[in-house]
């Protein structure tokens, strides 16, 4: 089945205490100069457009004159504090080139180009309102995925680092063409990018929702897909909704896989990718533990979503360990758990 689409607009789930006290104990979170609110009052803004003219559906924001010099200020040291862990000394090298606001998407971020005054280099950094989802989703990429990722909360403000990658709509549109080894090796990413979303369950990786990271290698390149939208951490309530292969988005790179992958190889590298997602879960596996039983007890989805979740995967793992969860949380953790007893179901019997 393809064209998965979210049932309804996801509502944002407040962080509370015990999230919280988490996030503090891991240097999560953090004093903030300022949040997500005073970055809304901007006078005007513009249409971002690309290098091909075309709207990027990003507006660049303007604020008052009066309020720029203390605005830039405090967002060069929320930089700092992302980067380099607010060391004030490499403030006088930054400033703030633009402001831009996404009016695409649940979240509406705002995107804060920082440039280095010595050499004008440039980086981004997102300012976002909190939503418990995307926190578990962000710190789950970090325990279980070969990534790392570096994120701050305060109050009902959320601030991520740039996630580097050609977007994955436009790696389809202008990039793939390529030697049959390196689609292969792309299909192959493909594949375990899709187990390690179905074992956490992440959803709504759509072509959009994910980059591909390229590395130049003695022949030809490697490739890692990376997800850069976690608002859809374990909220609905299909099965298929956290398999990004279901997603008529993602078919060029599906189709690469039908065309060079046979179902031993894309089994093979199924069982390849869960071996490594159970030996980062071992290795985590205290901090992990910590994360999963404040998620248990955490509201992240309706009744009726769970409900008809831990009935599928139930059904599609044949074990009833699935019919006693009652949060989001649990059916992780079981899924987790699942995988770690070596139990766990392959999510495609073939490309």
């Amino acid at each position: 089945m393809r064209g998965n689409i979210p049932s309804r607009k996801k509502p944002a789930f407040p962080v509370g205490p015990s999230l919280l006290g988490y996030l503090r104990k891991y240097n999560r979170a953090a004093e903030l100069p300022l949040g997500y609110d005073d970055l809304v009052r901007h006078e005007f803004s513009v249409p971002l457009l690309n290098e091909r003219k075309q709207d990027t559906l990003w507006e660049t924001v303007h604020h008052a004159s009066s309020e720029r010099q203390e605005l830039y200020r405090s967002l060069t040291y929320m930089y700092s504090l992302l980067k380099a862990g607010g060391d004030l000394g490499i403030l006088n090298q930054l400033t703030v080139a633009r402001i831009d606001y996404c009016t695409f998407g649940n979240t509406k971020p705002f995107r804060v180009r920082i440039i280095n005054r010595l050499n004008d280099n440039y980086d981004h950094f997102y300012i976002k309102r909190s939503d418990a989802s995307r926190v578990y989703g962000l710190e789950l990429e970090e325990l279980l995925s070969p990534n790392t990722v570096t994120f701050l909360v305060h109050g009902e403000t959320l601030v991520e680092e740039h996630i580097i990658g050609i977007p994955g709509d436009d790696f389809m549109l202008h990039h793939m063409a390529g030697s049959v080894f390196n689609n292969i090796r792309l299909a192959k990413e493909f594949v375990k990018f899709n187990e390690r979303c179905f074992v956490r369950l992440l959803g709504d990786m759509r072509s959009y929702n994910f980059v591909v990271a390229v590395t130049p290698d003695i022949e030809g390149a490697q490739f890692r897909l990376r997800a850069i939208d976690f608002d859809q951490q374990s909220y609905e309530g299909r099965k298929n909704f956290y398999l990004p292969q279901y997603f008529r988005e993602n078919n060029p790179i599906i189709f690469l896989g039908i065309e060079h992958m046979e179902p031993e190889t894309v089994q093979q590298y199924q069982l390849e990718e869960r071996s490594l997602i159970a030996a980062r879960a071992k290795v985590e596996w205290s901090r992990l533990s910590e994360l999963l039983s404040i998620m248990r007890t955490d509201r992240l989805s309706d009744p009726d979503k769970v409900a008809n979740l831990k009935t599928e995967l139930a059904e599609h793992h044949d074990s009833s360990v699935f019919l006693h969860c009652r949060t989001m949380g649990e059916i992780i953790d079981a899924n987790i758990k699942l995988l770690m007893q070596k139990e766990f179901k392959q999510s495609i019997h073939g490309p």
